[in-house]
Parts: C-alpha cells; sequence; structure tokens
C-alpha cells in the first residue's frame, strides 16, 4: 500500500510540475528533463514517455532485485533504453519484462551489463565522463541538448533522444570521441525527418 501511494505521490509532482517551465520547456523537479524543441515532439509524446517511465519506476521500486536502484532507463516515443550493472543475467532479463509489462512500450534496448558492481574509482570516471559530455552537448547544442539522455558506464556512452538535425548530432558525437577515458559511443537517437 505504502508503494503504492509513494507511486502516486511521484506522479502528481511530476505531472505538475510544468507550470514554472520556459516555453518549450517540460520540467520535472527529479533532475530530469524532458524538451519539446522545435517540433521534435509534441506534448502528447513526452507526456506518454514520462507515463511509461514513471511506470517502469513503479515496477522496478516494487522488485526485490534492487532494480530501480542499479538500472537507468530512458523513454523517448515509446522506446526505453536500459543500462546498468546487475549480478545475474536472471535479473536482466527480468528487468526487460517488467518494463515490457508498461503499456505504451514500443521497444526496449538492453544494454543492462552482468558482472560485478564498478568500483568506486569506476564511478566517479563514469560520472566525470557524463558531466564533460552533458558540458559538451549544452555548449554545441544549446537547448536542444535537454533532448538527449547520456548514459556512461565503463566508459561506455550511450546516447538517447530525438532529433531533426542530424549534422548536430554527428557533431556532438565527435566531439565525445575526443574526451578521455571514452571507450565507446552507443547511438540511439532517433533522426525525426522534418
Amino acid at each position: 500500500m505504502n508503494k503504492i501511494f509513494l507511486i502516486i505521490i511521484i506522479f502528481f509532482a511530476l505531472f505538475f510540475n510544468f507550470g514554472c517551465s520556459a516555453p518549450g520547456v517540460l520540467a520535472t523537479s527529479g533532475g530530469t528533463t524532458m524538451v519539446i524543441a522545435e517540433g521534435d515532439r509534441s506534448v502528447g509524446e513526452v507526456i506518454d514517455d514520462a507515463t511509461i517511465k514513471l511506470q517502469i519506476a513503479g515496477k522496478f521500486i516494487s522488485s526485490e532485485e534492487n532494480l530501480f536502484l542499479n538500472i537507468d532507463t530512458s523513454v523517448i516515443n515509446g522506446r526505453v533504453l536500459l543500462t546498468g550493472i546487475v549480478d545475474m543475467q536472471e535479473t536482466r532479463i527480468n528487468a526487460v519484462r517488467k518494463v515490457w509489462e508498461v503499456k505504451g512500450v514500443k521497444e526496449v534496448i538492453n544494454e543492462i551489463e552482468v558482472g560485478d558492481k564498478t568500483t568506486l574509482k569506476e564511478y566517479s570516471t563514469d560520472l566525470w565522463i557524463n558531466t564533460q559530455v552533458k558540458g559538451i552537448a549544452a555548449k554545441k547544442l544549446g537547448l536542444r541538448a535537454l533532448s538527449y539522455n547520456f548514459e556512461t558506464i565503463r566508459g561506455k556512452v550511450y546516447i538517447a533522444g530525438i532529433t531533426s538535425r542530424k549534422e548536430q548530432l554527428n557533431e556532438l558525437i565527435n566531439s565525445v570521441e575526443n574526451i578521455k577515458g571514452v571507450t565507446e559511443i552507443v547511438n540511439y537517437a532517433i533522426i525525426k525527418e522534418e
């Protein structure tokens, strides 16, 4: 019962925190910001994705495998990118199964790694890389950078988002390749035709 109450509170906090945002920006207080920039995504698509992400969070919170703590999710147009590190293959499979249970999910991209948790040094390196990626994105793309999600695990940078400007995405990827410690870039951004 308490979990359901917590999920409802989180949903309303996310849903009603849109009023104080700049035009074209749909902001949430949970550290995640979604943007409707220059027609790349409609308000309905952003709300649908936020609803999917919230339902996934509820399923992960109620799991006994610490899925909420070990797995990050990004949702763009019903496509769910899962990243993180878990102990066993069964946990990885269970996470994907829970995501498919959510209404509106069109695709699940499973980039969850099975293995030992990252060390404090690996974690801090990944955090540093991710901060550099977000800084480069803000510099190169301005406000449009908010329409992307970035995750870094063991030097591997995952990019998810939607854009109608392929050249900007390519420029971003080229810049990210030059960050010290980046071992690979995995691009899941969608190029939307105008």
